[in-house]
């Protein structure tokens, strides 16, 4: 029962829900801040760390999100609307500070308030540790949209997992990646709120048994499970000054008993904090390798401590405002599947229906089919999740026995639209058969939703025409694309002040919540001033860019050149090597006494390999090693230069994207799903070069041929491509790949570590390389040529800096959002009451 009585009476304790509105000016903050940093913190003038300025500050905005965030619950309550809840076992935030700054509309004020006490805000910023919750573009598209439906005023709720660890820190020692643990919770995080009375209990484990219920009906319960708790901690997450404070609730595994106290007394003690121990590895780190078995029953353990938690969570929101009237549930709620790793969720809604609310089959699968949408983010067949029929059995064993009824009743379904088509039930079966049968994730969720989408116009067509053919044929209702997109909140306005300010004073500033508006900046590029102003802006952004390469990898890059940049995640498909070889191309032509390679350039490339990927730690190897040939050489860098920038992250990409003139998008065609590093390149005026893969054909469609380089196969002739690949023949007869093939393999960039490249060089001549990296190499160096003549015509660059910048407003994540609304969610906008007018 509540200590509170009802407040419809007038009661002392009314008192406490009866605050002034906290003062949003400089004086306020500046009051607030001294009180935290003296009396709650415990410092003085004798503290020299920023950590403890920077936490002062985060809790004192944190009290202005806190009373905005109440009153958007209540204002969701109060409208009985909708919801949606964002499943994810990523959400990549990055730093919070600054992004809460702009959202709450204070960033001036609060700048303000630390230079009256002598304080610096950029050192303080720099104090904040990245959320290390993700690895990389799935996590930070889903922190865009989180940023985006707050802004747009959407009852949606994030729900994921709190890890110890983040991926890892990466270093670079001797040009190899190492890994070090990314303890981002070392020092606490100080925008979460733990919520210890909404604590969930997660089953694992046991056996089901069958029994009778009181109406005669065979019903199965799950017993003798070793159980697990899931403690919420909730981050607000504001929209962009509208006073909605939307939260993503993160769960953190804990034991049910600290340890065992028999096994201690006996003098047991490691055996005492055993079940402990275990408990919370479920979230000490995102992502663990599953190699293994340990690593794919941990990997399973964590899908499921979220789904189960999170429907937990979201039934108990229900029967507190509904009771047990789930009649309406499925037009009040929506589930949004994140990739497949939520994709447990659709039996486990079923088994909380069934086995904890007693609905009989038909109509719990009624409420689970209407509720759940799924999004796919991969085209790589090897990427769909599967999993192991004997792990699901050992660890989740009612869940596997709703799966298996879920398959029968489905297989039903196919054999009466196919008869007797047993290759087609065989290919679409949620168990894939064999040795050590497999549960097919992805093909769960498809038949769990109501809605299943791609993220870019060309991956959702080849989802329907490749991996998802047979369920287009049999649901093409289903089937829908939603181009991918990043807020302009933070990968515009927030990184990038010099534009920010630029764009305010020539079109307002309505574009941060509306970007299409900046179409309307298109005609500044006949303005000489407007150019001259924009490329000032872009010059400043570089010299930010190359402090930051300057102090990291201890080289220095000239603002005048070319600023060429790929950042991503390491692996062969986005072909950093293809990026490598180039470089190889321009270090032979300067050698070779060819004084002109077009713009200078310096190169930069940035990413983490996953720590059992050794061809991706191998290409970063081979970046690093060409790069120390290249910057050690002083003909070869007065035209070129090369870094490779470690521990690549959010807050690194904040740099990046202001300061990038060439924007790398190399992957093969037909492998990108869609990629959100294009987007933010573009935002910020560089100019892509790519492929026609994942979303940067609809980049080129709306910047223009002209304002794009393109290169390669297309996805179609990739695959014709593949039934007679020669690699060998193309290098035989490409002069300039014959070249670098040679330098590759006479060992002139290892000729102290003999043969470490044999295996990419074995791989580029590889007749049945997947990636057809020597196929697409003579097409990219004539791109990159046309791309360094382009930037020594500084007015066209400038303007096809400028203009690829005008047409981004599509690449929002608000346009992305609206339209999950408009087609999948269908939820109310709800606005709240101004905390100044209750």
């Amino acid at each position: 029962m509540s200590p509170f009585k009802d407040l419809t009476d007038s009661t002392p304790n009314e008192r406490l829900f009866k605050l002034d509105p906290l003062g949003m000016d400089a004086d306020s903050i500046g009051r607030d801040f001294q009180h935290y940093y003296a009396h709650t913190l415990g410092r003085d003038r004798d503290c020299r760390s920023a950590y403890y300025p920077y936490k002062a500050l985060a809790v004192s905005l944190r009290d202005r999100l806190m009373e905005r965030w109440k009153l958007t619950r209540h204002a969701h309550d109060q409208a009985n609307c909708k919801r949606t809840y964002y499943l994810s076992l990523e959400f990549l935030m990055g730093r919070s500070l600054s992004n809460a700054l702009l959202n709450l509309g204070i960033t001036d004020e609060a700048r303000q308030a630390l230079y009256d006490m002598g304080l610096m805000y950029e050192e303080i910023e720099s104090a904040e540790m990245d959320a290390g919750l993700g690895n990389g573009g799935l996590g930070r598209l889903a922190a865009c949209f989180l940023d985006s439906c707050a802004t747009l005023q959407l009852p949606v709720k994030g729900y994921g997992l709190r890890y110890d660890f983040g991926m890892f820190r990466q270093l670079i020692e001797n040009g190899r990646q190492l890994e070090e643990p990314d303890h981002w919770l070392r020092d606490g995080n100080p925008w979460e709120l733990e919520r210890p009375e909404y604590t969930q209990r997660i089953p694992f484990g046991g056996h089901t048994e069958t029994h009778q219920d009181d109406q005669g009906r065979m019903v199965q319960r799950w017993v003798n499970t070793h159980d697990v708790l899931a403690v919420p901690y909730d981050i607000p997450i504001p929209g962009y000054q509208n006073d909605t404070i939307n939260t993503l609730r993160l769960w953190s595994a804990t034991a049910t008993d600290v340890f065992d106290l028999g096994e201690f007394n006996a003098g047991s003690y490691p055996e005492s904090v055993a079940a402990k121990n275990d408990a919370e590895h479920i979230t000490m780190v995102l992502y663990p390798n599953d190699a293994s078995e340990n690593g794919k029953e941990l990997r399973l353990r964590q899908q499921y401590f979220l789904a189960c938690a999170s429907i937990k969570d979201v039934i108990r929101e229900w029967q507190r405002l509904h009771g047990e009237d789930f009649s309406a549930f499925a037009d009040k709620n929506c589930f949004q599947l994140n990739d497949t790793h939520p994709a447990v969720s659709v039996p486990e809604l079923m088994r909380q229906l069934m086995d904890l609310h007693h609905m009989q089959w038909d109509e719990a699968w009624a409420i689970a089919s209407r509720t759940m949408a799924y999004t796919n983010h991969t085209l790589l067949p090897e990427a769909l999740e599967r999993w192991p029929v004997r792990l699901f059995q050992q660890l989740l064993p009612r869940v596997l026995e709703i799966i298996y009824e879920i398959n029968a009743r489905f297989l039903s379904e196919v054999a009466s639209r196919w008869p007797g088509d047993m290759d087609r039930q065989r290919r679409m079966s949620l168990i894939e058969e064999g040795d050590d049968p497999q549960v097919r994730m992805a093909f769960l969720a498809i038949v769990g939703s109501f809605s299943v989408n791609g993220v870019a116009a060309l991956h959702s067509e080849l989802l329907k025409q490749g991996l998802f053919r047979d369920w287009f044929e049999l649901w093409p209702e289903k089937f829908n694309n939603k181009t991918n997109g990043v807020t302009p909140r933070r990968w515009l306005a927030m990184c990038n002040p010099g534009l920010r300010e630029l764009l305010d004073e020539t079109i307002g500033n309505h574009w941060v919540n509306d970007l299409s508006q900046l179409e309307k900046i298109a005609p500044e590029t006949e303005d000489a001033d407007f150019r001259a102003r924009w490329d000032q802006i872009k010059t400043d952004n570089k010299r930010r860019l190359a402090e930051m390469v300057g102090s990291t990898c201890r080289i220095e890059f000239p603002v005048e050149f070319m600023f060429d940049v790929q950042v991503k995640r390491i692996h062969e498909y986005k072909r950093q090597l293809l990026n490598i070889l180039h470089v190889i191309h321009l270090y032979n032509r300067i050698k070779h006494g060819d004084g002109h390679i077009g713009a200078p350039r310096c190169v930069l490339i940035g990413g983490k390999a996953a720590p059992g990927y050794e061809i991706a730690k191998l290409i970063i190897k081979l970046a690093n090693n060409v790069a120390k040939v290249v910057n050690a050489d002083r003909q070869v860098t007065e035209q070129l230069r090369m870094a490779f920038i470690p521990d690549y992250r959010v807050s690194v990409m904040e740099i990046l994207a202001p300061g990038t003139d060439l924007s790398e998008q190399i992957s093969t065609a037909g492998k990108e799903a869609s990629g959100t590093g294009n987007m933010k390149f573009m935002m910020n005026g560089a100019v892509t070069i790519g492929t026609l893969d994942g979303a940067n054909i609809e980049i080129r469609e709306r910047v223009g041929d002209e304002n794009f380089f393109l290169f390669g196969l297309t996805a179609e002739e990739v695959e014709h491509t593949r039934a007679h690949y020669d690699p060998n023949g193309i290098i035989a007869h490409d002069d300039a790949l014959r070249e670098v093939m040679a330098l590759l393999e006479c060992g002139h960039f290892n000729q102290f570590e003999p043969g470490i490249f044999d295996s990419i060089i074995h791989g580029i001549r590889n007749p049945h390389d997947p990636w057809l990296t020597a196929a697409d190499f003579d097409s990219y160096r004539q791109a990159q040529q046309q791309a360094a003549e382009a930037y020594m015509d500084r007015p066209r660059w400038l303007r096809m800096s400028i203009l690829n910048s005008a047409h981004s407003g599509h690449f929002s994540s608000d346009r992305t959002i609206a339209q999950y609304n408009d087609e999948i969610w269908k939820l109310t906008p709800i606005a709240p009451t101004h905390p100044g007018k209750r």
